[in-house]
């Protein structure tokens, strides 16, 4: 028995040592790896620009420690994440590098949260559009395209279609999940208070299918948008724009030689073909070695700051990106929490060297505490240097609100925003604990005191002082708007009552002043700060220390399903998802200025 314990404590110390040294070997291979991407990566004459669309396209800088050689530590597969705005100057540069000979696009784009939204989409073809202004040729080859692809490809010169892929195109849709059925079966109660009679974010909760109101809103959104993509479509493929539409109508899954006939690509060729005249263009036909090229985000790594900002005495441009749900307190990775994001802005605004703010917003709102201790940061830094914002895919409710008192407000036509209203959610479990037998008694010394329990329903009474302040605070908003956006209170209400709009109408609504993307944000604030071309520009929140990068690595995150993954796999992201947007509901005073909760456009 001595020898048997003797043996397995050998053996449980050589696997320990063994681990140590295997976690040492790791940490040793991940700083190098990190440390190689800081390296400058050699650009060949010649170079084909790889972008593979096989990622998901953010406004804030992408972590970096999910990418390449950590991802293959931790037995992960998760699409890379790259920042829009590393995205466009990318090819930007490129187009006016004489090493730069074109630009391959291939892959197929995996949104993920509010990633790879239509209004990212835009700026990204946009850029594309300067490059083959440039004279260099944009190749493009799909396989599985879906229409954000497409959105993206369409403008190529030679864009080309696997002879055995398909162009999904079967229009947009929305497709709310609705929780109301299954609350009622386990016994969970919701309750709500609300003002606006579009302000659907509590719908899934409560209700069993769309209200008439929301199905109004959604179609008017998804109208607006689709006919944005159909327009830039057509344009790009020299056809009617009502002939892409019967398309869309009569084929949805458009095969190879339909997308040749009807001109949605040039041709079709099987992926040895493309390569081969790769090899052809930059030299290497007949060679074992691939063609000359660079990944996209390779070669943004080898871009020094932008050329506005050379001069050293320039003052600061700040770029603060507000990417996900607002919610109170400090907040996790991809959301906007209230109190750190007001504390950035404090220290930005009391920066001399910082001249002007432009916030970055893709976000659906949340808490409306959160969104106005942000937004009086917004009118304090406002009232000394210029505050512009840009809108991203989404801009809506809270939202909308921290950006009502800005200098000037962009947008892209397919951004989402508007949704001025305000709703309160009440949940219970008073059912769901009494069937397993548990139960709740209480001793209180204010006829309230028991207002924010879970444990019952509501009482009317309680429910008034509820709705009591969802109207005032959706009065406060309609009067920050008015005041913020220089318009009439009647005005505003009119357009308010909780309903989306498309960043087309909300120019039109006076919601917003001027359709653009980032660059022309940032360039309106450099003019409105006196730095005209010169400045430096700084992007908040910075990337991320080693330390936090090392303890990214052991943290495994999940995409978002996609029309690839399995059934089962679909319906656990969906709850999932909800899941987190559950956990987000923690503004103290039950009071949110959100979109309704599942306007993902697919």
């Amino acid at each position: 028995m001595k020898n048997f314990f003797a043996s397995l404590l050998g053996t449980l110390a050589a696997l320990a040592i063994a681990l140590v040294g295997l976690c040492g070997l790791g940490l040793v291979l991940f700083i190098a790896a990190s440390t190689v991407n800081e390296k400058n990566v050699m650009v060949h004459s010649g170079s084909y620009l790889v972008f593979d669309l096989r990622a998901n396209l953010t406004d804030t800088p992408a972590d970096s420690s999910r990418s390449g050689f950590t991802a293959l530590l931790s037995g992960d597969d998760t699409p890379q994440t790259l920042q829009l705005r590393l995205v466009t100057r990318a090819l930007r540069e490129a187009a006016r590098d004489k090493r730069i000979a074109g630009v391959l696009l291939t892959g197929s784009l995996e949104p993920s949260g509010y990633g790879t939204g239509f209004a990212a989409l835009k700026e990204v073809r946009a850029a594309l559009s300067d490059f083959k202004a440039a004279g260099k040729p944009v190749v493009a080859y799909l396989d599985f395209a879906t229409a954000r692809d497409l959105y993206l490809a369409a403008g190529a010169t030679d864009l080309a279609l696997d002879p055995y892929g398909t162009l999904v195109l079967p229009g947009l849709a929305t497709e709310p999940m609705f929780y109301a059925g299954a609350f009622e079966r386990f016994g969970v109660g919701v309750q709500v208070t609300k003002s606006g009679i579009y302000k659907s974010y509590a719908e899934p909760f409560v209700r069993k299918d769309l209200s008439p109101e929301n199905r109004e809103q959604l179609q008017k959104l998804l109208d607006d948008v689709w006919g944005d993509l159909v327009t830039d479509l057509a344009q790009d493929r020299n056809m009617p724009a009502a002939a892409l539409q019967g398309l869309v109508d009569n084929e949805g899954l458009i095969r190879p030689e339909v997308a040749v006939q009807s001109g949605l690509v040039d041709r079709l060729a099987y992926r040895d073909e493309i390569l081969a005249k790769l090899k052809k263009a930059t030299g290497k036909a007949g060679a074992t070695e691939p063609f000359t090229q660079i990944s996209i985000g390779e070669y943004a790594g080898t871009l020094a700051k932008d050329t506005v900002e050379s001069s050293h005495n320039a003052g600061t441009i700040a770029v603060l990106y507000a990417e996900g749900a607002i919610v109170d307190g400090e907040g996790q990775v991809g959301e906007v929490g209230g109190a750190r994001f007001s504390r950035e802005l404090r220290r930005l605004r009391q920066d001399d060297n910082v001249k002007a703010i432009v916030l970055r917003v893709n976000s659906p709102g949340g808490s409306a505490t959160a969104s106005e201790h942000i937004q009086r940061e917004i009118r304090l830094a406002q009232a000394v240097k210029p505050v512009v914002i840009s809108m991203g895919s989404y801009a809506a409710s809270g939202g909308y609100w921290i950006s009502a008192y800005s200098r000037r407000i962009f947008a892209e036509p397919t951004t989402i925003t508007g949704s001025i209203g305000v709703v309160g959610i009440h949940f219970d479990v008073q059912k769901l604990a009494n069937d397993l037998g548990l139960t709740w008694d209480r001793v209180q010394t204010g006829r309230h005191a028991g207002l924010f329990t879970i444990s019952r329903p509501k009482s009317p009474e309680e429910l008034a002082l509820f709705q009591r302040m969802v109207d005032w605070i959706y009065g406060e908003f309609i009067r920050k708007v008015a005041e913020g956006r220089h318009l009439d209170p009647a005005a505003v209400r009119k357009i308010a009552e909780g309903r989306v709009w498309s960043g087309a109408e909300a120019v039109k609504l006076g919601l917003v002043d001027e359709l653009g993307g980032l660059d022309a944000a940032i360039a309106y604030a450099a003019k409105e700060s006196g730095l005209g071309g010169h400045y430096a520009l700084q992007e908040f929140p910075q990337a991320k220390s080693l330390a936090e990068k090392l303890s990214a690595l052991f943290e495994r995150e999940h995409p978002a399903a996609d029309a690839r993954a399995g059934v089962v796999s679909q319906v656990v992201s969906r709850f999932k998802e909800q899941a987190q947007v559950l956990d987000q509901f923690n503004d103290p005073s039950g009071v949110y200025a959100r979109l309704p909760v599942d306007i993902i456009v697919r």
